[in-house]
This record gives structure tokens, C-alpha cells and sequence, in this order.
């Protein structure tokens, strides 16, 4: 029996599985965020570390003969070094109860996209396009071709992510308090979420108290209840998105798949889980482009992802 870690690297936390190469699920740990370039090297060393020792202590000691680490933001030959040093750290440290039995050929590290695609879908053919408080669509095809669109972040990029939606809600709020767009319900959604006396004290809250991303994206759910409610202006930042996503999947379905591809799109990130049938309405917009897709919820975790591609590293 082999066994091999598959995690999943996050800039919120990190997820790590222990599986046999019958694909069954050991053991599971999670720890802290592993984004090497927000938090640091030896921050994530330590959640990588965290998360393996609790996959692992039911099953310790245990011999390790893959391993694959899905990380956010690694996609360079820069980002690959650092995550192989990391490795060299937890193969040298004395704390993990693991006899390595590593291969330079069964180390994986890739990107956390490349790992929700096979996780959400069990293979490594398809699409994935994961929408959070960020945007990204990454595909593989058959041949082994990865097309990424979007994933530039929120000041170049992320089109139709919780923070776009949740920056075009503010806008149109304000917009329609000063009488430049139509009456709307989001107005008064702002107003009562945090607790303002006036739609302007939004100035209060974005600027002087430094909002980050992730707060401002956190605030999506109210443009998203506002469509739900048929609210006329939220649906019109819905339907902006829809067609931002849908263009960016319709772009790595042209550029490595054949249009007539019967594949599946893995919709991943929280703002498929809407209550304004956003992922009814991207579902109906690709079907309708190209009839043989399907669009789906993931089948397994990300981190699963990564266990699959540490076994297939076995076998090559």
C-alpha cells in the first residue's frame, strides 16, 4: 500500500489529506494560511507543517511516497524553488512522525487552480472556474495544454468576483442617491447591513477605516439578495458578471479545446452558492454557446485534487 499528502494552500488556510493509492481519504488536517508571498516562507512552513501533522496522527508513523502541493500564487519557476525548499524543510525536520520516501519526480507543486480542477472534476481534463473574492478560469486539455484567463487580482483583473460585484453594488447605490441611476433597494440594503445612518457614510467605512479585499468582497451577498428580490439594478450587476464569466470560459474552451468538446466546467468559490441563481444563469449562457459542456459543483475537495496528482505521480 503507498500513501501520499495532497494539500491545498490558500491564502485563509491550508487543507491537507492523507490517501492510499486505492483513492481512499486516511486523514485530513487543516492549518493556517500557506501563501508564501503574503504571510511569508516560514509562516507557511509552519501551517504546511500543522496541517500534515493533524492528516497524519491517527495513522503515525507512516511511510510517504508522493506528495503534492497546490499553492496559491505559485506559478513561476521562482515560486517552485522556494515551495521545494519547503519540502526539503519537512523532509529534514524531526517533528513529522513520517519516514519520506521521495522521488525529485514524486514532488508535484503547482497552482491551486490546476488541484480544484481535478479535484472538482476527478480527472485533469476540463475547466475550472473558480469565483471568490477573486476570479480565475483555468483549463487542461487531453494533451496537457493549461489556458488560465483572468486571475489578475482585484485592482487588474477579477472580473464577476464577490469584490467586483460587491464594489459595482456600492457604486450603483451611490449612484442612484445622487440621481444618476435608477431607484434601488441597495440603498437601504447598505444602510441596514452596516449600520449607517446615511448611504455617504460608506466614505467612513471604504476609506478611513482601510477596508481590505476580502471585507469589501464579504459585502456581495447583499447585491446577490437584492437580485434574488428583483431588485432591477442588482440584477443588471448579476448579468454584467454572468457575461464577464461566460466570456472568459468561452475564451480557454476556443483556445485548447474543440467547440464540439464534451467536457465538463467545475464551479468553484463562493459566489456560485448565490441566492440569485447566478449559477443557473452562467449554466444556461454556456450551454446555449456550447451545447456539449456541463457545468457542475465539485466532486471532491481541492485537496483531494492534489492526492490524485501526487498517485499519478507513481505511475509515470
Amino acid at each position: 500500500m503507498s500513501y501520499v499528502l495532497g494539500i491545498d494552500g490558500g491564502g485563509s488556510k491550508t487543507v491537507c489529506i492523507l490517501m492510499d493509492d486505492e483513492h481512499e481519504v486516511i486523514g485530513r488536517g487543516q492549518a493556517g494560511a500557506a501563501n508564501y508571498q503574503s504571510i511569508g516562507t516560514e509562516a507557511a512552513f509552519m501551517s504546511i507543517q500543522s496541517a500534515i501533522y493533524e492528516a497524519i496522527k491517527l495513522s503515525k508513523p507512516i511511510k510517504i511516497d508522493a506528495i503534492c502541493l497546490g499553492l496559491a500564487g505559485v506559478g513561476r519557476a521562482k515560486d517552485i524553488d522556494i515551495v521545494k525548499g519547503l519540502v526539503s524543510g519537512l523532509i529534514d525536520t524531526q517533528t513529522l512522525p513520517i519516514t519520506w520516501n521521495l522521488q525529485p519526480s514524486n514532488i508535484v507543486i503547482c497552482n491551486d487552480a490546476l488541484i480544484a480542477l481535478v479535484g472538482g472534476i476527478g480527472h485533469s481534463v476540463g475547466i475550472v472556474a473558480a469565483v471568490g473574492t477573486g476570479s480565475i478560469i483555468f483549463g487542461q486539455n487531453q494533451q496537457g495544454e493549461t489556458k488560465r484567463v483572468g486571475g489578475w487580482g482585484y485592482i487588474l483583473g477579477d472580473e464577476g468576483s464577490a469584490y467586483k460585484i460587491a464594489v459595482a453594488g456600492m457604486q450603483a447605490a451611490l449612484k442612484s442617491y445622487d440621481g444618476r441611476e435608477k431607484s434601488t433597494s441597495l440603498i437601504e440594503a447598505f444602510q441596514q447591513h452596516l449600520n449607517l445612518k446615511n448611504i455617504e457614510d460608506l466614505i467612513e467605512i471604504i476609506y478611513r477605516r482601510g477596508w481590505g479585499v476580502k471585507q469589501i468582497a464579504a459585502l456581495a451577498p447583499i447585491v446577490d439578495l437584492a437580485a434574488a428580490y428583483g431588485d432591477e439594478v442588482a440584477n443588471h450587476i448579476i448579468d454584467d458578471a454572468v457575461r464577464e464569466l461566460v466570456k472568459a470560459t468561452a475564451t480557454v474552451i476556443e483556445d485548447i479545446f474543440s467547440p464540439d468538446s464534451a467536457l465538463e466546467i467545475v464551479t468553484t468559490g463562493s459566489v456560485w452558492q448565490g441566492r440569485c441563481n447566478i449559477h443557473e444563469r452562467f449554466t444556461s449562457a454556456m450551454v446555449d454557446k456550447f451545447p456539449q459542456v456541463k457545468v457542475i459543483f465539485p466532486r471532491h475537495e481541492p485537496a483531494y485534487g492534489a492526492g490524485l496528482l501526487a498517485l499519478q505521480s507513481l505511475t509515470r
